[in-house]
């Protein structure tokens, strides 16, 4: 993601936030869980990562997010910030 262009801040690169915690899912009939088994709830220690996006440099941060996550389906949020 830094490389597509996340974590720049001012003179700042790589500028990111994480937290771990445990992530729950429950794969359907057409899922090939990287971890654990479709039809069964699983809990799996993850880390949430946090950076800043240039907007212009979204599409290219959201496919390198895609391509580096080992999850069929990673979940993400993109929210606007607004400077004050």
């Amino acid at each position: 993601m830094f490389r597509a262009g996340a974590g720049r801040i001012g003179d700042y690169e790589r500028c990111s936030w994480f937290a771990a915690g445990t992530g729950t899912f429950l794969g359907g009939a057409a899922t090939a869980p990287a971890v654990g088994e479709r039809g069964k709830e699983e809990h799996v220690a993850e880390l949430r990562v946090e950076t800043v996006v240039p907007a212009d440099r979204l599409e290219e941060v959201v496919a390198a997010l895609c391509a580096a996550h080992p999850y069929e389906e990673p979940a993400y949020d993109v929210y606007s910030l607004l400077d004050a």
